[in-house]
Formats: structure tokens, C-alpha cells, sequence
């Protein structure tokens, strides 16, 4: 999209660009606006608000964000559906979920605000920057204290073990999904729109919601089924991203034990039936391993 084209909303102390014109007038009521994150190819466009000395976060459908090509119904439509998962998945590792309503053309999803940076921060450190850039989330992950690094593995393992057990499948979740807090070593989990009933199945062939780097090869395939030997491999998968060489797998690269290694390098099986058959299974032959 040129710059051109683009339309600049100030609000507060931010500004941002949309494609056009979009009213926001109802953030007001929410508190004062102190940060946008804007450039989400999801359709939706976040706001940090604070109100009284309380922080919050603010998820919004039905405006088109520069690096939207889809419709704003279609983001309204997943954001409404998104609401219902968070409300039978919370747990202490989610972000909590404190209101959500419809605003004319728009739907708006409000959280708790959670202190800690986005270990996928493409808007601030995007391309070789993530990985290189001692600013970057990311990159400041890769360099802590491998303790503090598994315990943040075992907040997110633990997490899915418990979307498992409620009878969900988690869709789209990879690095961007991981918020972490540096002053506190602290894991939460922020972004859980497109987790879904399990079974399910790829409905969308090889643009299933996801990163390459934490997709299972059935994500890529039309009809591939999407289950807990499908989130076995994603937890492998990022394990190998925040311990190891990330796609690159060989032991050379892991940081680890050779235990650890031997059960994230299971999960990661392409033959689907090699893997782990639950992320349970999976969860506790990683604790296992620690030991």
C-alpha cells in the first residue's frame, strides 16, 4: 500500500495509518491511548488505554490496517468467533480476557495489559533484525540464562497441555504469540483467536493460519487433519526456536541436554505417527528429561 493512499488517525499520543477514514471515538470512553500496534496482516488493530492507573489492551475489528488485504467483516467475523475460546481456555498463562462488545461497523476485545515485549516484534525489528539486533525481543531471548528459557518453554507446554485436556487444538500460535517480561521472567500467551474445537482439519491448504517456521507439514495440505499430534509438533517446533537452530534441527545447534533434545526432535517427526500421540505425552516426557 503507498503512503499516498494511506490515512493518518491521531489519537492521544499515538498516530497510525489505515486505508481509509475509520472512527475511533468510542477508545475515548476506554481510557487515554499510549500505544498502537498496527501493522498486523490479521485485520485487527490493538491499542494499549489506561484509565485511572489501570492498563489495558484493546483488540478492534472492522477498521482496514495498512497491511490488511482482506475485508473488515471477515475480521469482525473472527474476532466475534475469538471471544468464546478465550472464555473457556483462561488459565494463569493466557492474557485475561475483560470485556468485549460491538461499536456500529466494529467488534472490540478488552484484556488485561501484560508488562513484557513480543518475542516476534516485526513492526519494530523485522527480516535479520529479530535475530541480530541485541535491541530485539527476540535476540535478548536467545541470550538468557538457559533456565529462565525452559521455564518459559514450561509455561507455554503447560498451557497447551491444559487446551488439550479442554478438548482444543491450537491453531496459528508461534513466537508472536509468546509476550515475555524481562524485569520479572515472566511467559504469557496472547494470541489464542484462531484455536479451535479438535478435531479439525486444514480448511485452507497451504496459507493455513501459521508461521512456516512452527507449522506442521498437514498445515500446508488441504484436508490434513489439525490435532494434538498436530500440536505436538508445534511444540517442538518451538522449542527448537527459542532453544535450538530453529528449522535447522541438529544437535549442534541445541542448547540443551541430549534428553531434551531426543523429545523435541520426536515431535518434530514428519511421519505424524512417529510424533508424540498427545501433547500430554509430549509435556511429560519433556519434564521427565529435565530431570
Amino acid at each position: 500500500m503507498s503512503n499516498e493512499k494511506l490515512i493518518t488517525i491521531s489519537i492521544d499520543k499515538v498516530s497510525f495509518q489505515l486505508q481509509q477514514e475509520h472512527n475511533f471515538w468510542w477508545l475515548k470512553k476506554l481510557g487515554d491511548v499510549f500505544c498502537v500496534f498496527d501493522e498486523q496482516d490479521s485485520g485487527n488493530i490493538s491499542f494499549g488505554v489506561e484509565k485511572n492507573n489501570k492498563k489495558f489492551f484493546v483488540k478492534y475489528a472492522g477498521a482496514l490496517p495498512m497491511d490488511f488485504t482482506g475485508t473488515p467483516k471477515d475480521a469482525v467475523d473472527r474476532l466475534v468467533k475469538a471471544v468464546p475460546v478465550y472464555q473457556k481456555l483462561v488459565h494463569p498463562n493466557l492474557i485475561k480476557l475483560l470485556d468485549h462488545f460491538s461499536i456500529e461497523n466494529g467488534y472490540a476485545v478488552v484484556f488485561d495489559w501484560v508488562e513484557g515485549e513480543c518475542l516476534h516484534s516485526h513492526w519494530s525489528f523485522g527480516g535479520r533484525e529479530k535475530y541480530t539486533n541485541p535491541e530485539s525481543p527476540f535476540y535478548r531471548f536467545k541470550n538468557l540464562d538457559i533456565n529462565k528459557r525452559l521455564d518459559a518453554l514450561d509455561t507455554i507446554f503447560s498451557f497447551h497441555t491444559y487446551v488439550e485436556s479442554q478438548g482444543f487444538v491450537a491453531v496459528d500460535f508461534y513466537d508472536g504469540s509468546i509476550l515475555y517480561d524481562f524485569k520479572k521472567d515472566k511467559t504469557k500467551i496472547c494470541d489464542i483467536d484462531f484455536y479451535r474445537k479438535s478435531p479439525s482439519v486444514n480448511d485452507l491448504g497451504e496459507h493455513y493460519w501459521g508461521a512456516t517456521r512452527s507449522k506442521s507439514p498437514e498445515e500446508f495440505i488441504l484436508g490434513g487433519p489439525i490435532d494434538s499430534k498436530t500440536n505436538v509438533f508445534t511444540m517442538g517446533a518451538i522449542a527448537f526456536g527459542l532453544l535450538g537452530g530453529e528449522m535447522n534441527h541438529s544437535l549442534s545447534k541445541w542448547e540443551a541436554n541430549k534428553n531434551l533434545y531426543e523429545v523435541a526432535i520426536k515431535a518434530v517427526e514428519e511421519e505424524r505417527d512417529k510424533r508424540y500421540s498427545t501433547v500430554k505425552e509430549f509435556y511429560e516426557a519433556w519434564q521427565a528429561a529435565l530431570k
